[in-house]
């Protein structure tokens, strides 16, 4: 399916890799773990796979407490003891994230072309509100949908149709921007736009659909948008 701007009306946002960035954690590891990168590799990918898995075994948790489950199997994987202080404090960076340089300035020129923009997250209700705070976006979002309204993840289904309710826009009319090959996935199949932001320059996943459209950044968006 080709984007078609003229369908859209609402503008969604995935935050952890798409607005902040994930690696920067690698700096709070590195001070702890010979092997940073690849405690900080294991760590994201063990917490998307328990997301998937607690949606097919009705499990769900808040994303933070899955995302400490996450950490100390990375940690015992590589064969890392920490105190619950020290891992607490790795933790805790997902409040102090990076924010991609683009993002204020994209999302910007998003709502002022009349574009409501809201964030559609599996994070929790106090981490999206710490990475809004940090990222300096709040006068430019509508709203937060996070996962936790609804007690399960992406890529179901149910998680975008309640952001649809919740933005009060039809679903076909939602352009949902994500990072991730999964979240984009999820987003068309529940009927939005899917627009993939390949940051590094990535093959997509040969499963699958492909992208509504790929964009390197939100200035990309703004511009197959008109705006």
């Amino acid at each position: 399916m080709a984007f078609d701007p003229e369908c859209v009306s609402t503008v969604t946002f995935d935050s952890y890799s798409t607005i902040v960035d994930v690696d920067a954690v690698e700096a709070a590891l590195a001070e702890r773990v010979p092997d940073p990168e690849a405690v900080s590799t294991l760590w994201r990918e063990r917490s998307l796979a328990y997301t998937f898995v607690a949606n097919a075994i009705d499990a769900y948790q808040p994303f933070y407490a899955m995302n400490r489950d996450a950490l100390e199997h990375a940690l015992a994987a590589h064969g890392v003891d920490l105190p619950e202080a020290e891992r607490e404090a790795i933790l805790e960076t997902y409040h102090d994230l990076n924010v991609f340089e683009d993002v204020r300035a994209g999302i910007e020129r998003l709502h002022d072309g009349g574009y409501p923009c809201y964030i559609v997250s599996n994070g929790n209700p106090e981490m999206l509100d710490s990475m809004v705070d940090g990222a300096a976006i709040d006068d430019l979002l509508e709203d937060t949908v996070s996962a936790d309204e609804i007690g399960t993840f992406k890529p179901d289904a149910a998680l975008y149709r309640h952001a649809a309710a919740r933005t009060g826009t039809p679903i076909e009319e939602i352009a949902h921007v994500s990072a991730g090959w999964f979240d984009v996935l999820g987003a068309i199949h529940a009927g939005m736009q899917g627009v993939w932001v390949d940051r590094k320059g990535r093959p997509w996943d040969a499963f699958g659909d492909k992208p509504t459209l790929v964009i390197e950044d939100f200035f990309e968006l703004a511009d197959a948008l008109g705006v």
